[in-house]
């Protein structure tokens, strides 16, 4: 199964709609009874969260009745959801709003995720930014780019590689164990400066757009990064997990290092976990 423009401009229509209709109007204006804690207290859902999921999943399911449609919301529901995206024929990961955290604090850096999986291949993503109302949008083997709430294409390009010395990059090292929590907290000062917008949506848009040179996950979650890692290579970028194998659909630990060549990738392997 193929995915051509038109198909992709259908999915960037719903994101954009579950983006009016239940998460713009609830930006700032949340009550206390529309956010909840998850996991902890930095993890958090809100009413935005789960009413556009619902309003996207229902879209999806109209057009694609056959297809696995895996959402955080609903996977934080039944962990079981994730069973099989690997092997789908056709399933569509979606993170209704990335950056919650920002999101329940009033900071507008937050964004409405997508990808789409065919028989364990990501095929297309789409970032949606409901503040700025555009989308950073990538088909496999056609680019990647921005098309502005204008109507217009802006082809992307990740940074040309540089020394890790002239690197701005960003180390999510709260999800590591020690010593490795502690080593990458030390050593990512080799780098020129450093971003945490607590949003991967953001966060790869910078590095697709060539604004920023690297990032360090730990935790892989579908929905967080498979959208977001094709965005990235179609922009010319490497990513691959910390051992070096390539990231897939199917995996949800391993921890993932983005980096503008493969090159780059190595010297960063080596310099973010020297002893």
């Amino acid at each position: 199964m193929t995915f051509d423009d038109t198909a992709i401009d259908w999915l960037a229509g719903i994101l954009a709609e579950a983006a009016q209709a239940e998460i713009m109007p609830r930006f700032r204006r949340l009550g206390d009874g529309d956010i909840r804690q998850k996991t902890s207290a930095a993890d958090l859902v809100t009413e935005a969260d789960v009413n556009a999921e619902r309003l996207i999943t229902a879209r999806l399911r109209d057009r694609y009745p056959s297809a696995m449609v895996v959402g955080e919301e609903a996977c934080s529901e039944d962990p079981a959801l994730l069973d099989g995206l690997a092997d789908a024929e056709l399933a569509f990961t979606v993170d209704p709003v990335d950056g919650t955290f920002n999101f329940a604090s009033g900071v507008p850096l937050f964004g409405v995720m997508l990808a789409v999986v065919v028989r364990g291949e990501t095929v297309a993503g789409i970032i949606h930014d409901p503040v700025g109302k555009d989308w950073l949008i990538a088909a496999r083997g056609a680019g990647s780019h921005i098309r502005h709430a204008h109507g217009s294409l802006e082809k992307v390009r990740v940074a040309a590689p540089v020394p890790i010395s002239q690197m701005t990059g960003a180390v999510s090292w709260q999800y590591l164990d020690e010593p490795e929590r502690s080593r990458l907290a030390r050593n990512q000062t080799k780098a020129l400066s450093q971003f945490a917008y607590r949003c991967a949506a953001h966060e790869y848009r910078l590095l697709a757009s060539g604004h920023a040179h690297f990032v360090v996950y730990n935790k892989l979650m579908p929905w967080d990064h498979l959208p977001g890692v094709l965005i990235h290579q179609e922009a010319g970028g490497h990513a691959a997990r910390i051992d070096g194998s390539a990231y897939l659909p199917s995996h949800v630990d391993g921890g993932l290092l983005v980096a503008p060549d493969q090159d780059s990738w190595q010297e960063l392997r080596r310099e973010l976990w020297a002893e």
